[in-house]
């Protein structure tokens, strides 16, 4: 379903063809994800949605734990479109012999309990008038969760840009490198403006520190390599399914030469249509822009 603001997506499909994980990429794409909501809750949720504008982006995640009821569910995005939302269903499959090596491999039983290739086999037949009114198909036999993310990436018509959202830390070393770091670089060959008297109690985001760090000699060559070097990453990260990148910049004490790099580097990637924030781990002082 999608209403005027957003999009309202329906998720079902076969038992262990990643329904759960589909679920998880909506929700790293900032959809508000409900995860086996009974039908008999279908039209109450639809209306609560209408009247709460701040939810948007919705997914529902529904599959044969309803039992019987299953059956229903083509009618009941019906009257959803009647009310005026454009329903949009996605059914995810898999090949038989996947199916049975990823219930092997996780020890889960099938919701049906029974012999699983006799649960399979009902669930299908359950399942097939769904299948058959389903706008998308995905079959994740053979795919990563990265490929799996591309995919429904494509279905939602998001950007690279958009997938990802990306932290710039500084540091220092002397306070320890900071846990949550995913790529850490080191900034301490660059000319640290500490030793000179009218810089110590100034930052990066000063503008007579940035200058003086920004007219150091290879300060503007690095930060242009490895702008370059973070802009030809983020594809593959997040082609491997990575939603969140946190990139940390150390010197010494964490108050200069960091913190311009830092500031820099996310507001190049912020140009280039990236969500990149900035944190300076080691200056608690009121956040100044540079340029």
């Amino acid at each position: 379903m999608e209403n005027k603001k957003g999009k309202f997506f329906i998720i079902t499909g076969i038992s262990g063809a990643g329904k759960t994980q589909a679920l998880k990429i909506f929700g790293d794409f900032g959809f508000y994800c409900v995860d086996n909501l009974p039908l008999a809750l279908f039209k109450d949720f639809a209306k609560y949605v209408k009247t709460r504008g701040s939810l948007e982006n919705i997914a529902l995640g529904i599959d044969i734990r309803e039992g019987e009821s299953i059956k229903d569910l083509p009618r009941l995005i019906q009257d959803m479109a009647n009310e005026g939302f454009t329903p949009r269903l996605l059914f995810l499959d898999a090949a038989e012999e996947v199916l049975v090596r990823r219930f092997s491999e996780t020890k889960h039983k099938h919701p049906l309990a029974e012999q699983l290739l006799t649960a399979l086999s009902r669930e299908r037949a359950a399942l097939r008038p769904i299948r058959e009114a389903a706008d998308e198909e995905i079959n994740t036999s053979y795919l990563t969760l990265g490929e799996l993310k591309e995919k429904i990436s494509k279905l939602l018509e998001i950007t690279s840009s958009e997938e990802m959202s990306i932290s710039v830390i500084s540091f220092g070393y002397k306070n320890g490198l900071p846990l949550e770091a995913d790529l850490v670089m080191d900034v301490r060959f660059l000319k640290n403006p500490y030793y000179k008297p009218q810089f110590r109690d100034k930052t990066g985001l000063d503008s007579e520190v940035a200058d003086f760090i920004r007219n150091s000699p290879d300060a503007e060559d690095f930060l242009k390599k490895f702008t370059d070097l973070v802009l030809y990453l983020i594809p593959k990260y997040i082609k491997e399914g990575k939603s969140y990148l946190s990139i940390a910049v150390g010197c010494s004490g964490g108050r200069h030469r960091s913190v311009f790099i830092a500031h820099n580097l996310a507001a190049n990637l912020r140009n280039k249509g990236f969500k990149a924030g900035e944190f300076h781990r080691d200056v608690k002082i009121e956040k100044k822009e540079v340029w």
